[in-house]
């Protein structure tokens, strides 16, 4: 089947349909939330009886006031309760990350000078320049020079070694 593309002005009227479909559910689901409230209100809190004498009202404000405190105290507990679930849960949390490690994301190879390495760390109030060759000392090469009598005839100081050798055998 080819399937026609909808024209604007028929989506648009789709759309606001839809939209008047979901405002009336969301209307009718406000009155039935309406409803339930009274009638669970009906229900479970009867409307105080204030006929009577002084006495008997005093007692039922005792009462009333007992029940508040009772629920407050229920309240704080509750309270308690779930802040230490919630302390609970973040130091879990720091645990499975610390277990997990952090992931450090890969580093770009930045090709920058030492200079502006220096620049960039210090601002560029501070002018230092690491151009360390500069502060090298210049030294000059010295040339040694060999006395060329020793590379004379090699078979006289063989020569003189051997009289050294008697030398030392006779004595």
């Amino acid at each position: 089947m080819s399937e026609k593309k909808l024209t604007s002005s028929r989506r648009h009227h789709l759309k606001s349909l839809i939209l008047q479909i979901a405002a009336n559910w969301i209307e009718q689901e406000k009155k039935d939330n309406v409803a339930a409230k009274a009638a669970y209100m009906a229900e479970n809190c009867p409307s105080p009886d204030v006929s009577g004498d002084q006495a008997a009202l005093m007692e039922f404000c005792k009462k009333l006031h007992a029940a508040i405190d009772k629920v407050d105290e229920e309240r704080y507990d509750i309270e308690a309760k779930v802040q230490k679930a919630d302390k609970e849960i973040e130091d879990l949390k720091i645990k499975v990350v610390d277990l997990r490690g952090v992931k450090k994301p890969a580093l770009k190879k930045v090709r920058m000078s030492a200079d502006s390495m220096l620049q960039a760390l210090l601002g560029s109030k501070h002018k230092v320049t690491m151009d360390l060759r500069s502060n090298l000392k210049q030294v000059k090469k010295e040339v040694k020079e060999e006395p060329t009598e020793a590379v004379g005839d090699w078979r006289k100081n063989i020569e003189d070694k051997a009289d050294r050798k008697k030398m030392f055998e006779t004595s």
